[in-house]
């Protein structure tokens, strides 16, 4: 969700209701050299608790310095280690979803996150995927080493690398981890194909996790966080909106990250991506469309808006996958990365400009 999950959006999933909501992924070597953009991609919104920064690291000593920096700074109240990432430019440096393939260097990166979190009472939590490929499943031997070197969750995404964001999500293997990890009373999470509240008691049901996480599921929908917590507790799920309801949170949207960039101009640039989202299902013409991509602020955006016709929320539209798609791929590797899994790579610094 790089890109995504700024202190703006995080602010408009909590109004809609209570979860966790994470910090885009940021690099630990970008933290530790202090890069400005980095930094202010972990800086949290007005009110924001618990404050929970996404890290992508390759390196233990590096991540455990990092990690130290947030403690001691007082920057975060959880922390998150993304071993779930499948885009080439982190994959191909070893990080991300390729990570745990290579059980010593994970174990020993995980190990220091834990450690160095520890004196400030920071939890610290795994996402990953199922695995690289098919060949190449991680998921039971990398949750079982995150459990027993005390992390306080494991979360899955239930596919694989190289699935991307295609197919449908293999709840199975969650209810496998689920029970994999019972012995050390370490706590699943599942991810893959939230689309609504009756999806996640799906998830729950059906695998026996502990909890959901979402990712696409609210791109466009920031009202599906008020639908999971209306499921959990057992009361009527809400009706979904109606246009001019979506179109009132747009500007709600649009207001939030004008404060969180002090920049009208740069809010509306970064609100343009969410507007396809926002608007799926919909009838509205081309040309308003077109206009919405290319605001250039606020008041552009309530005027554009006001132009499309009341309309009910396409509801045959609402609970189908969004965002990213695609089909299966070979993932990018390091050279002879498979070669050997208890090997203790040497992996090239990760980037400096964060989010995956």
């Amino acid at each position: 969700m790089a890109g995504i999950t700024n202190a703006a959006f995080r602010l408009l999933c909590r109004e809609q209701g209570a979860g966790l909501f994470v910090s885009e992924m940021v690099t630990a070597r970008a933290l530790v050299e202090r890069h400005p953009e980095t930094l202010r991609m972990i800086t949290p919104g007005k009110g924001e608790f618990p404050r929970s920064v996404q890290l992508y690291a390759v390196d233990p000593i590096v991540v455990g310095q990092a990690v130290t920096m947030l403690g001691r700074e007082n920057l975060a109240d959880h922390i998150d280690l993304n071993f779930g990432c499948p885009v080439p430019k982190v994959t191909r440096k070893g990080g991300g979803a390729a990570l745990p393939f290579k059980r010593k260097l994970f174990s020993a990166i995980v190990e220091s996150v834990v450690k160095s979190a520890k004196p400030f009472g920071i939890p610290v939590t795994v996402k990953m995927r199922i695995g690289i490929d098919s060949d190449h499943i991680t998921y039971l031997e990398a949750g079982e080493s995150a459990a027993k070197l005390g992390v306080s969750w494991v979360a899955l995404h239930a596919r694989t690398a190289a699935q991307m964001y295609s197919g449908k999500a293999q709840w199975d293997a969650i209810g496998r981890l689920v029970e994999h990890l019972a012995p050390y009373g370490t706590p699943v999470l599942g991810n893959g194909d939230i689309w609504s509240g009756a999806d996640a008691i799906n998830m729950v049901e059906q695998s026996g996790c502990h909890g959901v996480v979402v990712g696409r599921g609210c791109l466009g929908r920031p009202w599906l966080f008020a639908e999971l917590v209306a499921a959990f507790e057992g009361r009527e799920i809400p009706q979904q909106p109606t246009l001019r309801e979506v179109a009132q949170i747009m500007v709600r949207h649009g207001e939030l990250l004008g404060d969180y960039f002090e920049d009208e101009f740069r809010a509306a640039r970064d609100l343009r991506k969410h507007m396809a989202w926002y608007l799926k299902g919909f009838r509205v013409g081309g040309e308003i469309r077109a206009a919405l991509a290319m605001i250039e602020n606020i008041e552009q955006l309530r005027n554009l808006l006001g132009e499309i016709e009341q309309q009910p929320y396409p509801v045959a539209l609402g609970e189908q996958p969004r965002g990213r798609s695609s089909s299966i791929r070979t993932i990018a590797l390091p050279d002879k990365w498979l070669d050997d899994p208890d090997e203790y790579a040497h992996i090239e610094v990760e980037d400096l400009v964060s989010g995956g």
